[in-house]
């Protein structure tokens, strides 16, 4: 497998996290998108929208971190990631939803401004990041995975929230009002496979 990654984006690294976490050996290239690379002709034949990550794997071209993390997810013998029983799969793509709405609306725009200077309103970012880290950390005050299935496994949900989450401080978004999430990101990172997210030096972490 080929993952094409930029060390900076959180959609990339959910795909590398998944890949180490499967311990699933492949290859990386980094795309260099304050060159554009990502908007070459060769690049677009990969992924029309012009974005990080895309994993190929033999004949089988996947653009969209949620939906690697699903393929990723099918291909391993672990079911435990994502469960067949509907209900369960169910409960998982719920919060890949979110980690595609309120997660990328909230704590990683408001990344998006201090680290490539997006230009986001910072208090509207700030506040949906607020938002929407409350509703998890009540979520984890009940369970040590997000998704509502009881199992002491992680799913691909915990993946997909991880990375942007963990550096919601870099965006100016306090975490420290928030011990069930914190508690949750150690978690992850205890995980045998685990690889950082790349750190930058911007908001509170500056």
């Amino acid at each position: 497998m080929k993952l094409y990654t930029f060390p900076l984006s959180g959609h990339a690294h959910r795909a590398q996290l998944m890949l180490n976490l499967l311990a699933i050996e492949h290859d990386e290239e980094f795309v260099d998108l304050a060159k554009g690379a990502h908007k070459t002709p060769d690049f677009l034949k990969l992924n029309a929208f012009g974005q990080v990550p895309v994993l190929v794997d033999g004949k089988h071209v996947i653009a969209d971190s949620n939906a690697i993390l699903v393929y990723l997810a099918r291909k391993s013998v672990d079911t435990n990631w994502l469960p067949h029983d509907p209900a369960k799969e169910a409960a998982v793509q719920r919060w890949l939803s979110v980690a595609a709405g309120q997660i990328a609306f909230g704590p990683a725009a408001a990344r998006l401004v201090t680290v490539f200077g997006a230009k986001f309103n910072t208090e509207e970012v700030i506040a949906r990041a607020h938002s929407i880290l409350g509703v998890i950390d009540a979520q984890l005050a009940r369970r040590d995975w997000i998704a509502d299935i009881d199992s002491a496994h992680p799913t691909i949900a915990d993946v997909a929230l991880y990375s942007y989450i963990a550096s919601a401080p870099e965006g100016n978004v306090d975490l420290s009002g928030y011990a069930n999430v914190n508690a949750w990101l150690r978690r992850v990172e205890a995980l045998p496979g685990f690889v950082p997210f790349k750190k930058t030096a911007a908001g509170l972490a500056a």
